[in-house]
C-alpha cells in the first residue's frame, strides 16, 4: 500500500492496476467494528480461490456505503463515472432489461466495488465471454421456519449423495446465512433453461426419498418444516451469492467453501472476515480443482425427461419470469382453491 492521496485516502497497486480507497477506517461490520480496509485486506488474502471460483463472471453488486448496518441497494449496472480499464458485460434481467455488469476480471475490479461500499457480490452461473452457456448446478437448501442447521446438514449430504449416484462430483459452501449451497460444475454444454430442469429433476428425487425432510414445493405454504431445494436458483439471468463472498452482516460472515468431512462440525455463523483467511492459509481451498473436472449433467436431464413424460408439469417459476411452456397455474394452492 502506498501514501494516501488524499488525507485518509490510500492507493493499493493490484498487480499493476491502482486503486483508490477512501475513507478506510470507516466501520462497515459493527460486531468487531472491522472497517472498509479490514473488507479490502480480506480480499487480499483469499484473492486466488475467490478468483478460481468466480473470476470472468458477471456480478450484482449489493451496495452499503454505510457499512451492513446502513441503507442498501442492487446495481446491476456499472456506474458511468467508472474507470477506462474496468471490465464489463450485457446482462439480461428476467423482465428483458439489459444492462452493462461488472466482471470479476482480477482482484482490482473486486476491490473497485468494495471501495463503492459493495458487501455482497452476486454471480452470474456464466463467463462473460461465453453467457449462452451456464456451466454451474447451484443447489440452494433453504431452510423453513421450524427448520435448524442441522437439517440442512443432513439435506446437504443426501444431495452429495445423489448426484454421487450418477457420477456428478459436487462442492458445498456456507450461505453466510442460515442455509447451505451445493455446487457443480459442468460441461460448457447446457443453457441455464437445461439447467433449471436438472436442478427440478434433482429436487423432486430428493423429495420423494425423503419426503419428511426435503421439499421440491415452490409455494411456501406447502413446504412444511421442511429444507427446501431452490430449483430456481438456476434459472435463467438468476445469481446466486458468490464462494468467498462477504455477507452484509454485523460479523463479517463469509459465503465459505468448506469440505465434506467439515459439513457435521461446521459452524457458520463463526466464518468471518475475521477467521477465513488463517482458516484457508491452513487448510487450503476445499474447492481447488473443481474447473478441471467439469461434470456432465444429462442422468438429472434424464430424470427431467422422465419426469414429464409420466405427466409432471414444470415446477412454478418466480413471478418476474414470462410464463413459461408446461408450467402449472402461477398461483398459490389456497389461492387458487378460492378462485
Amino acid at each position: 500500500m502506498s501514501e494516501p492521496v488524499s488525507p485518509g485516502d490510500l492507493t493499493i497497486d493490484v498487480a499493476g492496476t491502482e486503486v483508490t480507497i477512501t475513507h478506510p477506517d470507516k466501520v462497515f461490520f459493527a460486531e468487531r467494528g472491522e472497517t472498509k480496509l479490514d473488507l479490502v485486506r480480506y480480499y487480499l488474502a483469499v484473492a486466488e480461490p475467490f478468483l478460481a471460483a468466480v473470476g470472468g463472471r458477471p456480478l450484482l453488486l449489493e451496495r452499503y456505503p454505510d457499512g451492513a448496518s446502513g441503507k442498501s441497494w442492487f446495481q446491476k449496472r456499472a456506474p458511468k463515472s467508472a474507470p477506462s480499464w474496468l471490465t464489463t458485460a450485457e446482462v439480461v434481467t428476467p423482465n428483458g432489461t439489459t444492462s452493462n455488469a461488472l466482471v470479476a476480471t482480477d482482484l482490482a475490479h473486486i476491490l473497485w466495488a468494495v471501495n463503492l461500499g459493495c458487501i455482497g457480490f452476486h454471480v452470474w452461473p456464466f463467463h462473460a465471454a461465453a453467457p449462452q452457456v451456464a456451466d454451474e448446478l447451484r443447489i440452494d437448501l433453504d431452510p423453513s421456519p421450524g427448520v435448524g442447521f442441522a437439517q440442512v446438514r443432513e439435506v446437504a449430504a443426501l444431495t452429495r449423495d445423489l448426484l454421487a449416484e450418477v457420477g456428478i462430483e459436487a462442492r458445498v459452501k456456507t450461505s453466510g446465512a442460515r442455509g447451505l449451497h451445493v455446487y457443480a460444475r459442468l460441461l460448457p454444454r447446457w443453457d441455464s433453461y437445461e439447467v433449471r430442469a436438472a436442478a427440478v429433476a434433482l429436487a423432486r428425487a430428493l423429495e420423494r426419498r425423503h419426503p419428511d425432510l426435503v421439499t421440491a414445493r415452490w409455494w411456501k405454504e406447502e413446504r412444511g418444516a421442511r429444507v427446501f431445494v431452490d430449483f430456481n436458483q438456476n434459472a435463467p439471468h438468476k445469481t446466486v451469492f458468490g464462494a468467498w463472498c462477504v455477507r452484509p452482516r454485523v460479523g463479517a460472515q463469509v459465503s465459505t467453501p468448506i469440505g465434506w468431512d467439515e459439513l457435521d462440525t461446521v459452524d457458520p455463523d463463526s466464518l468471518t472476515i475475521a477467521t477465513v483467511p488463517a482458516r484457508l492459509a491452513e487448510r487450503g481451498d476445499p474447492w481447488a480443482g473443481i474447473a478441471e473436472r467439469p461434470q456432465a449433467l444429462d442422468p438429472l436431464l434424464d430424470w427431467s425427461r422422465r419426469d414429464l413424460a409420466g405427466g409432471l408439469m414444470d415446477a412454478p417459476w418466480p413471478p418476474v419470469y414470462p410464463k413459461q411452456p408446461n408450467e402449472p397455474p402461477r398461483v398459490a394452492p389456497s389461492r387458487a382453491r378460492k378462485d
